[in-house]
């Protein structure tokens, strides 16, 4: 008897979701991060759960869980953005230049609602970070991480020739500048609004302070 070979076809495609690409995966993430705060500001952290966050969003709580370690920690893109808007600028100071000077020129916090539109939901979470310890947790966390980009920064700003405790030292302290400055003009936005006064003045004391740590005093 002989063999008698099937054709089979061709192959079908696989079925199912396609995948997500980091772009949409940020975008998902931030969208969830931004139900997270509100309902974190309307009900507290405590009495809010994954699935409420996630029901809210959209999505189902295993993309959640996949996308978050924790409840607290959706609040990670919207705190980022309190410290990406001033890392793009220290990335972009030019040599030569004087980091107040450049500050002065370029930089725009990410709570100035005219250079982001979640500038809001970013206020809001800076705030609840003072009343709720696992949010502080986080918020620290991401200043910590930062901290490498400035040491990078000033290192190469020292052409190598610095001590590397030097600049991480330096680094940090300028990590701790940016916090207290934030912090401040968290409250004076909720206080004062958003004016050009009180950005002004955000601007000039970051400026001033980071330029002592800059030239090392």
């Amino acid at each position: 008897m002989e063999d008698v070979t099937v054709d089979s076809g061709p192959i079908a495609p696989r079925r199912g979701r396609p995948p997500v690409s980091d772009r949409q995966r940020q975008r998902q993430r931030l969208e969830i991060s931004r139900h997270a705060v509100r309902l974190f500001a309307a009900h507290g952290v405590a009495a809010t759960s994954g699935e409420q966050i996630a029901r809210a969003a959209g999505v189902s709580e295993r993309t959640l869980w996949r996308y978050f370690p924790s409840k607290e920690s959706c609040v990670e893109p919207l705190l980022t953005r309190s410290v990406a808007a001033f890392r793009t600028v220290l990335h972009a100071w030019p040599p030569g230049v004087d980091l107040t000077e450049h500050l002065r020129a370029a930089y725009r916090p990410a709570l100035d609602p005219s250079a982001d539109g979640d500038a809001e939901a970013v206020l809001t979470v800076i705030r609840l970070t003072h009343g709720e310890p696992a949010l502080r947790a986080v918020y620290l966390v991401l200043r910590e991480r930062a901290e490498d980009t400035f040491a990078e920064v000033l290192a190469e700003r020292a052409g190598g020739a610095a001590d590397p405790l030097d600049v991480r030292m330096r680094a940090a302290t300028m990590s701790a500048v940016l916090k207290v400055a934030t912090d401040d003009l968290a409250r004076a936005v909720a206080e004062e609004g958003v004016t050009p006064e009180v950005l002004r003045r955000h601007r000039e004391q970051l400026a001033d302070a980071l330029s002592l740590v800059s030239r090392g005093r």
